[in-house]
């Protein structure tokens, strides 16, 4: 995933910025976000505003969307019953990579979904 997401990043480093990105509890960041906050910043995924707060920069936003995007998707392909954002939602369905059951509640995932899938799935296998 992290090829697709961004080549320079990594799993450690993803789950720092979702922290960053959901608000550090307390003020204080984590042992994660401490470890990876200068590789974030110096990549220009997040910033620290003039009081000394970490705050996300709108590519570090992006990531963060794309990673949810691409997680709403396979979980929809997996048939995994969950609650998806509505942006999240609105935009995949936008772009025709899902569609509203004929039945019941939730989505299904579509053809052009399936091979957006797996062109992610194969970027993956070869990042590794």
């Amino acid at each position: 995933m992290e090829a697709v997401i961004g080549s320079d990043l990594s799993r450690d480093e993803l789950d720092a910025l979702d922290q960053i990105g959901n608000g550090l509890k307390d003020g204080r960041p984590s042992a994660c976000v401490a470890r990876n906050v200068k590789r974030l910043a110096g990549l220009k995924y997040v910033q620290y505003a003039k009081n000394g707060s970490l705050g996300m920069t709108d590519k570090g936003k992006q990531t963060l969307f794309l990673k949810r995007c691409i997680d709403g998707l396979r979980a929809v392909s997996r048939d995994t019953p969950n609650e998806m954002a509505a942006d999240v939602a609105g935009f995949l369905a936008k772009k025709g990579h899902i569609a509203a059951r004929s039945v019941g509640d939730g989505f299904e995932i579509t053809q052009k979904g399936r091979e957006c899938l797996a062109d992610i799935e194969a970027s993956s296998a070869n990042a590794k």
